[in-house]
């Protein structure tokens, strides 16, 4: 049986995800004051969502471009056969690497990287080709990023 079962994401919760989404800094009592809770409230059912692994975790976001990253770049990779495991060791150990998918379809891999230069891109992609057929996309500019969870 599914833990999440035993709480329903009510209006409250969905509320103080959406404010935790927008600032995971906000205080227990700012939150409060904005869903109409006092602090402890707050605080019991953020600390419920985190037992029940609704909440996660919390994050800084971090600017590429400011910490001396040109590129953010989308890669793709179709495996060559019998290289999708050892791939899938390896990519874990690539400091490029801020997010990595593994998809259904013709393609096994997607995944979103940073990169100083052009040249830092060619030495990534040759990392990358002994294990399959890579297609590689800049990133021009981010229209949205890390959107929030929303009720449906």
């Amino acid at each position: 049986m599914d833990k999440t079962s035993n709480l329903k994401i009510d209006e409250l919760n969905w509320a103080i995800l959406q404010l935790l989404q927008e600032n995971s800094r906000e205080s227990f009592a700012s939150i409060g004051r904005k869903v109409g809770l006092t602090p402890p409230a707050v605080a019991e059912r953020v600390k419920k969502m985190e037992d029940l692994g609704i909440l996660t975790g919390y994050a800084a976001n971090v600017s590429y471009n400011k910490s001396g990253y040109q590129l953010k770049a989308i890669i793709t990779l179709k495996a060559f056969m019998g290289k999708l495991k050892p791939f899938l060791e390896m990519v874990k150990s690539l400091s490029e690497v801020t997010n990595c998918y593994r998809i259904t379809g013709e393609v096994n891999i997607v995944m979103e990287v940073v990169l100083k230069d052009q040249a830092h891109l060619e030495t990534f992609i040759d990392k990358l080709i002994q294990y399959g057929e890579t297609t590689t996309h800049i990133i021009l500019s981010e229209v949205v990023s890390n959107g929030p969870i929303r009720p449906v």
